[in-house]
């Protein structure tokens, strides 16, 4: 069953507002202890491997360097490490997924999450349910969740790149899905050094 939709405002909201309080310069990143600088690199992505190798490249000189390491790390990682990040995002359109993927997580990565989504909080209940049923058919056929940079797209657009992708390749849409995920990575890279 899906929520008011000013139930999921409120929710959105209240998330966008812990988002606020979580951000750093670069040199105060670089000289974290070591497990806070794990779970804070784990905010923007939830490959370990990505995590770890972050972790061991840091500190760098520039924001500059830090997005080339985090580019780098994440395109010579294996499948199975991408899926790992791919299984820690909740399903695009479903804010109770969002909720539940988050439940007792840093409230940065459930922040940051219901940010990139915000389109979906406009949505009609026919655009919603089509993504629901979308990412359903997306699932059952790649194994995992439909993946996409969904920072200033509308509920719409997200929609018609999810059934644009569905009649891919697995190969190929690994690619795709692991570019967006790359996208999103960054994105909260940024927001994580926003000053």
């Amino acid at each position: 069953m899906l929520r008011s939709a000013r139930h999921d405002a409120i929710e959105y909201d209240r998330l966008s507002a812990l988002y606020r309080l979580i951000k750093m310069t670069l040199d105060e990143l670089n000289n974290l202890p070591k497990p806070a600088l794990i779970e804070t690199l784990r905010q923007c992505c939830w490959s370990t491997a990505w995590v770890e190798a972050m972790a061991d490249r840091l500190p760098v000189p520039d924001k500059e360097t830090l997005f080339e390491q985090a580019a780098s790390i994440w395109y010579n990682l294996s499948e199975h490490d991408w899926r790992e990040a791919f299984t820690h995002h909740p399903k695009i359109g479903d804010i109770n997924s969002l909720k539940e993927k988050f439940a007792g997580t840093s409230t940065s990565t459930s922040a940051w999450a219901a940010g990139e989504q915000a389109a979906v909080q406009h949505s009609s209940q026919v655009v919603l349910e089509a993504l629901a049923e979308g990412n359903t058919r997306y699932e059952e056929k790649f194994g995992y969740i439909f993946i996409v940079c969904a920072t200033g797209k509308s509920a719409e657009e997200m929609l018609a790149l999810l059934q644009a992708r569905l009649p891919n390749q697995p190969d190929e849409e690994m690619k795709i899905a692991m570019g967006e995920q790359a996208k999103i990575t960054h994105i909260r890279l940024e927001k994580l050094l926003a000053t």
